[in-house]
């Protein structure tokens, strides 16, 4: 039942993220729309309404089956130039800064509702169009429906006006940048007030467990859905540890989840259910996911092909206010359940990890840039200096400024640059 109910939310969720929910959603409203308004076309209403706007309404049959397909003709010549346009935005964003950066532009829900009226209008005017050309039809049936095709049409071109417009916004990298540091702050601070209110005891409580159980697959950690429980354990008093932190990568056999107090065979299975490991990693901008893409455009920023430095150190930037708004968060989260017994433990990416996969990539790839790398320097003093920094993060935000230390006096040639470099470290 349990693993029914976890097929059923992951059917959901691809279904809802899906860049055809939207335009199918609203194209099936239109179908309707065509209908509802075909069928009351002949009502009482709708004669006397025509009759006293004759001259909204088209009279004349062949004038009707123009404007239908001259409607259907260019309202299709959008759609087919709109997907283009999303196309070549997905190829130059996937060339240009980062491949992870496709999924939040696919995502636009603006950019699929724009989709969906022009797939509507166009079925809409089909079945008007069909209508028309029924047996003992006449253009007085479906006059009123013909204007409002007419009114879709006129619709759906302002709707490629802001189209073009959001699209050649969308595609600017400081927008991207802009929108991936808003996004991943939100989330950070939702985090960390989340742990303020729903801690249940001491941040740093740590306990023996009975029982660690290891991954049965290689894939990235997302999340531990406590609703898929089983009845039983939920009613037992004990503790669960959830060993990655979200985003993880994890290899099979590694271990996942740590539990205090010991329960059934059945019940141990049952905990594998609850876990939600995926072989991508997760493609929105949750707060390490954010910093990795903003990581990623920095470093094809720095790249040859490239040769960026403004984006770059835009990037470095926003990252060095995510990563000090990270360290502000507790190493674990612990969360009682309500009406539940259960105690969840949430670790937390710590901050060695965070200077591994986030800030480590660009100082490798920067250290001959002294621009560049003077940017990333100034953020890592920027983090050090945050007061309400974990105390025990502090230690791995020195050791990274001393690494890149080193390797500037390395790779840095020029006096004048190097000199300004050590002035900043001293500081």
């Amino acid at each position: 039942m349990k693993s029914t109910l976890k097929f059923l939310k992951r059917i959901k969720s691809a279904i809802f993220h899906s860049i055809a929910f939207y335009p199918i959603l609203i194209s099936a409203g239109f179908f309707f729309l065509a209908i509802i308004l075909l069928f009351v076309e002949n009502l009482e209403v709708t004669n006397a309404l025509k009759k006293e706007v004759p001259y909204l309404l088209v009279q004349d049959n062949e004038t009707a089956r123009t404007i239908l397909s001259t409607l259907f003709g260019g309202i299709l010549s959008l759609t087919v130039f709109s997907f283009t346009m999303v196309m070549v935005v997905l190829n130059q964003a996937s060339s240009n800064f980062s491949p992870r950066l496709l999924p939040g532009l696919i995502s636009n829900k603006k950019h699929q509702i724009i989709l969906g009226f022009y797939i509507g209008t166009i079925l809409f005017s089909i079945l008007v169009l069909m209508s028309l050309g029924a047996y003992g039809s006449s253009t007085n049936a479906v006059g009123f429906s013909v204007m409002v095709s007419a009114v879709l049409g006129a619709f759906c071109i302002g709707l490629f006006v802001y189209f073009i417009h959001s699209i050649s916004q969308a595609i600017q990298i400081h927008n991207i940048i802009d929108k991936i540091y808003a996004s991943s702050t939100k989330l950070l601070e939702k985090e960390k007030q989340e742990q303020k209110e729903n801690s249940s005891e001491d941040q740093n409580t740590s306990c023996q467990y009975w029982k660690t159980i290891p991954s049965k697959k290689t894939g990235y950690y997302r999340s531990f859905d406590i609703t898929l429980l089983q009845d039983s354990l939920k009613s037992k008093e004990n503790t669960i540890e959830i060993i990655p932190y979200a985003d993880q990568h994890i290899w099979k056999g590694d271990p996942v989840l740590g539990i205090k107090e010991p329960i059934s065979e059945e019940e141990l299975a049952s905990l594998h259910i609850c876990l939600y490991i995926l072989s991508n990693r997760h493609e929105d901008d949750s707060g390490v996911g954010g910093m990795i893409k903003l990581t990623e455009v920095a470093v094809k920023a720095l790249s040859p092909g490239i040769n960026d430095p403004g984006t770059a150190i835009n990037a470095i930037s926003k990252l060095g206010q995510l990563v000090e708004q990270a360290l502000k968060i507790e190493p674990k989260t612990i969360l009682g359940i309500a009406d539940c017994e259960i105690t969840v433990i949430h670790n937390k990416i710590s901050a060695l990890e965070l200077m591994r996969i986030v800030i480590e990539p660009i100082r490798v790839y920067a250290k001959t840039d002294s621009t560049v790398s003077y940017e990333l320097l100034s953020a890592l003093i920027f983090i050090r200096k945050s007061k309400e920094m974990h105390p025990d993060y502090a230690e791995a935000v020195q050791n990274e400024i001393i690494a890149l230390g080193n390797d500037l006096k390395k790779h840095i040639s020029n006096n004048q640059d190097l000199k300004r470099i050590l002035e900043l470290l001293e500081t």
